[in-house]
């Protein structure tokens, strides 16, 4: 056994020495009650050693023991981790709160997967087969919605000796490989580090669509799978709700949310929420395809820190086995503010706001973890890791580092609008500001697409899939942005001369604008029919209103008064029926019924 002293500690930081060959990222106990904590600095004599602590420091002195356990900070991977609440270092708290009750005592350690619970192995392959890295060697019922596919570790390669069908704890050995001469045991769980990307065969395009129901994301500025969006916002703007709905309506397969120095009571929230949702595809509960990770603010903050790496190895295990995965973490604002207090303790130099030098890195080596990917092994298989990050800029500055630099390395800008909160439009997302570079055209009615165009290496095509879907979507929806763009400069004309005095071909956009925003954008996150929104009835909701506007547009240009459009009855029900339609036969009946009003129109005017 390594042991080392304390020499110094500074809150979450512990100057340490005695273990000469202690390594960076190594996993130690600090403290006669055994702190978990990770080597992070080692000074240029190797004589003295800096640990980051992951639970509360107070009550420990200089000269108590530093143990080096010889490994690295790793997730725990096999079946269990689904329907399951861990905190930033993967201790189970339900588990926990079975063993201490509801407050987490320090230095406790218990396994992230339960060594009791069995689980039945199905195996798919036979004796005597060659198998290597990543490939499928069988499958587990972890859930109802989800087949555990058990992996072959990286970096082991050999003949299949023995394997079993069978009931098996995850630390049983399931199979026996033959690599050079020597037997290996094969177990339903494996470790991996969790700063280092898993590793795949190939990085695939992002040309899908994640559908995520939400009319403003899927129509307007969509993620791709694979891809990554950054949702910044001031308090009170919507972003934990936001992302409850993604993880509750997107169609990712599996779903692992980060709540990340968040408040208590918002987590309380989740954790009491989530347990009762239930998976609109299958009618089973949600909870049976998420994974929950919990370090509220009041929670030692270093913890904070790991528990971003903890959930983004967590969801590249599931793209592993060939599932389209979603990480949702809430806010990695918070994972930001533990890097700058850990850095203040360790005495750094640092840079804007207080912020280390390298919080670009840091902030890029997370986003760059998502991806769509053809991974390791047989059979051939795809998977994803599409990662969303809330941020929360204080006082709603986009222009804050943590915002700025996340815009970077993320293609998809969701900006949430303080002022669309307060007037109660929900989700609160900026159509004027926000944009997605997975799109394979931008429209220049947005304000950064001119800019955005250029940069080929992001235009993934996801409109090609509309476009493959609905053969018409992609210009429907440039009309659309242009309108919306072209509204919000007439209206700040209006708000001078007044409504009344513009010409009526710019009321007519802002007839339309306001269609768009009530009878479209807006979203009632917990309507019985509205919170989700089919690819079918987004399309033809947005055909309906354009359609509207051009025809409207032609009886215009024709001498036909605004007001007298404006009096039809039908253009409250185009507002409305985005939340009455339960059939798209509803909303074709509508479109047929506006038609024939307008034309009713043409006839009364003579317009030919």
């Amino acid at each position: 056994m390594r042991k080392g002293e304390i020499e110094r500690i500074t809150g979450s930081v512990v100057i340490a020495s005695g273990i000469e060959d202690i390594s960076i990222g190594e996993v130690v106990e600090v403290g006669e009650e055994g702190l978990i904590g990770e080597a992070i600095r080692i000074d240029e004599s190797g004589k003295f050693f800096t640990v980051q602590v992951y639970e509360t420091t107070s009550g420990i002195r200089p000269g108590e023991k530093v143990v080096a356990t010889g490994k690295r900070l790793v997730a725990e991977l096999g079946p269990g981790l689904l329907n399951n609440v861990f905190d930033g270092i993967e201790r189970p708290l339900e588990e926990i709160i079975r063993l201490q009750g509801p407050l987490i005592g320090r230095g406790i350690k218990v396994n992230a997967l339960s060594r009791d619970a069995k689980w039945l192995f199905k195996p798919i392959v036979k004796p005597g087969t060659i198998v290597s890295e990543g490939d499928i060697i069988g499958e587990v019922d972890e859930t109802q919605a989800i087949k555990h596919k058990i992996l072959v570790p990286v970096g082991v390669r050999g003949e299949i000796v023995k394997i079993e069908e069978g009931e098996f704890k995850v630390d049983d050995d399931i199979a026996i490989i033959k690599k050079n001469g020597e037997k290996i045991g094969l177990k339903m769980y494996q470790e991996w580090p969790v700063r280092i990307p898993r590793p795949y065969h190939e990085r695939l395009p992002l040309t899908t669509p994640l559908i995520t129901g939400q009319r403003v994301i899927d129509t307007f500025f969509p993620v791709s799978k694979g891809g990554a969006a950054c949702i910044p916002g001031g308090f009170g703007t919507g972003k934990t709700v936001m992302l409850h709905q993604l993880a509750k309506w997107s169609e990712a397969k599996v779903v692992v949310y980060i709540g990340c120095g968040e408040r208590g009571n918002e987590m309380c929230e989740v954790l009491t929420d989530f347990p009762e949702l239930k998976d609109p595809r299958t009618g089973r509960p949600l909870m049976e395809r998420t994974i929950l990770i919990a370090n509220t603010s009041n929670m030692p903050v270093s913890a904070r820190e790991a528990s971003i790496y903890m959930g983004v190895t967590m969801a590249e295990y599931y793209r592993d086995m060939g599932y389209d995965t979603a990480l949702m973490a809430d806010s990695t604002s918070r994972w930001a503010e533990a890097l700058r207090e850990i850095s203040g303790r360790l005495e750094e130099m640092p840079v804007e706001q207080g912020y280390p030098a390298y919080l670009p890195d840091r902030i890029a080596e997370f986003y760059e973890r998502a991806g769509r990917v053809k991974v390791l092994g047989k059979p051939d298989r795809e998977g994803s890791v599409t990662l969303m990050g809330a941020v929360s800029p204080p006082g709603g500055d986009f222009n804050e580092p943590v915002t700025i630099h996340t815009l970077r390395f993320t293609g998809v800008f969701w900006a949430l609008d303080a002022e669309l909160a307060y007037s109660r439009h929900f989700p609160a997302i900026n159509w004027l500001k926000s944009y997605s570079l997975y799109s394979s055209r931008l429209t220049d009615g947005l304000t950064l697409a001119p800019k955005l165009e250029s940069i080929s290496q992001y235009s993934h095509k996801v409109l090609d899939w509309w476009r493959e879907t609905f053969e018409a979507f992609p210009e429907y929806r440039g009309e659309a942005l242009t309108i919306l763009s072209t509204a919000a400069e007439i209206e700040s004309i209006a708000r001078i001369i007044g409504e009344s005095a513009l010409p009526d071909d710019q009321r007519l956009i802002l007839l339309t604008a306001e269609l768009l925003r009530e009878g479209f954008l807006r979203q009632h996150a917990y309507h019985e029919i509205d919170a989700f929104c089919e690819p079918e009835k987004q399309a033809l909701l947005l055909r309906m209103i354009i359609d509207f506007h051009k025809k409207a547009k032609n009886l215009i240009l024709s001498r036909v008064p605004i007001d007298r459009i404006r009096s039809l009855p039908q253009i409250s029900k185009m507002i409305r029926i985005k939340e009455e339609a339960k059939e798209l036969i509803a909303i074709e009946k509508l479109m047929d019924e506006i038609m024939e009003e307008l034309n009713k129109i043409a006839l009364e005017y003579k317009v030919w």
